[in-house]
């Protein structure tokens, strides 16, 4: 079932934009600066997770040293009959933070980062050096425009 058949109204909306700012934030808090009871708040919150439209809680880390990031997203056309082993060579590298696997004129999506893009370099060679991949296209990503992660 599609999850946004599930969220009931503009409120729903509201309050889970406000859980993925701060999920941390009390639901006196969430009510007030929505201008709505705490127990509604509550009672909603607790329907949506009921209802597998909130799914649960995470932690997002900062880096120690407030390095700013740098991020490429990498598309990889590869010999189908490869790929695991392809996507598991590509889950060794710890700049890999996403692998999707696509439709279209490539198969896979890799979004990494690193402080430097010197080390994003290499590392789209490394992808492009891998058995099986057949070519690449590299994306420098300058901004995040929207960002709900």
């Amino acid at each position: 079932m599609d999850k946004a058949l599930l969220v009931k109204d503009a409120l729903d909306r509201k309050i889970i934009a406000s859980l993925q700012a701060n999920a941390r934030q009390s639901t006196a808090s969430i009510a007030a600066a929505l201008g709505v009871a705490r127990t509604t708040v509550h009672e909603r919150i607790s329907r949506m997770e009921e209802r597998g439209v909130i799914k649960g809680y995470s932690v997002v880390l900062g880096q120690a040293d407030e390095t700013p990031m740098v991020q490429v997203i990498v598309q990889l056309s590869v010999n189908q009959p490869e790929t695991a082993k392809i996507i598991s060579r590509i889950g060794a590298y710890l700049e890999v933070k996403q692998c999707l696997s696509v439709n279209g004129e490539f198969d896979l999506i890799i979004i990494a980062e690193a402080p430097r893009i010197e080390d994003l370099d290499v590392l789209t060679d490394e992808f492009g050096a891998i058995p099986g991949v057949i070519r690449t296209k590299t994306h420098v990503v300058f901004s995040r425009r929207i960002d709900r992660n």
